[in-house]
This record gives C-alpha cells, sequence and structure tokens, in this order.
C-alpha cells in the first residue's frame, strides 16, 4: 500500500492524488496515477474545470482531463503488453465505476484499497463478478 502512495504523489490532480498499483505473482506489473493523458498539459497548468463549475466529488466524470490512477495502471499493462488477468490492484482510494468497469474486463481478480469512495453503481457491479474487495487494515 506504500507503492500506492508513492504513485499518487505523482499526480497532477488539483482536487485529489491518487494512486494504482497492480500486482500479479507476487510482481508489480504496472502502476498509475491520476493526471493529464501523456504530452498533454496538466491541470496545473489549465485548472480544474470540475473545479470551476463546481462540480461534486463523484460526478461528472467526463469534464475531467485526467485519467484515474487505475485507468492510467491498466494501459500501462496494455501498453507494455502485460496481462491483467488474475492480477491484484491496489489502490489508494476505492475505484470509482468507471475503473470498477474497466478493472472487470481486465479481468483483476481482486481490488485493495485504503480510503473509502462512495459509489452505489460501482459497488452494485461488483456484486455480479467475483472480484475481491478489500479494505486494507494497517497493522500496528
Amino acid at each position: 500500500m506504500e507503492m500506492t502512495k508513492l504513485t499518487a504523489k505523482r499526480s497532477t490532480c488539483l482536487r485529489r492524488q491518487v494512486g494504482a498499483v497492480l500486482v500479479k505473482d507476487t510482481r508489480v506489473i504496472a502502476t498509475g496515477y491520476n493526471g493529464a493523458p501523456s504530452g498533454v498539459t496538466h491541470c496545473e497548468v489549465t485548472g480544474c474545470l470540475r473545479q470551476k463549475l463546481n462540480v461534486p466529488s463523484g460526478e461528472r466524470h467526463e469534464l475531467c482531463r485526467g485519467l484515474h490512477g487505475e485507468q492510467n495502471a491498466i494501459i500501462q499493462a496494455a501498453l507494455h503488453g502485460v496481462s491483467t488477468e488474475g492480477a491484484t490492484i491496489y489502490c489508494t482510494t476505492k475505484p470509482c465505476s468507471i475503473c470498477t468497469k474497466m478493472i472487470i474486463n481486465a479481468k483483476i481478480s481482486r481490488i485493495v484499497y485504503e480510503e473509502h469512495y462512495d459509489d452505489a453503481l460501482a459497488d452494485e457491479l461488483l456484486k455480479d463478478t467475483d472480484i475481491r474487495v478489500l479494505k486494507f487494515k494497517k497493522e500496528n
């Protein structure tokens, strides 16, 4: 989980820094953080349209110029030809419904997250799958 937090520090999002790490057979296969696509001006420069429009968290994702950390991790695995089937995705924040749909289609078998993110659709989608969802518990 510490790796997800480190990855999140690379985020250029003005609202929330999210990191994701894909692990398969005890090896890290890809990482991702939220921010604008490669080569596109980051929100740090352009400003946040969702913030300007006072869009509440969890709504109108299509207005954001960035990708989520989970999306970027899955894309990185695909870009480098690494299968995500059976992998675990560790996330700083519980995936939203958009990321959940990608996780389902990427055949990721387990989600481990630290911070709760309320998304009823994501929860509903996951009920129809065999994906294990675990809230990370810090050991003392």
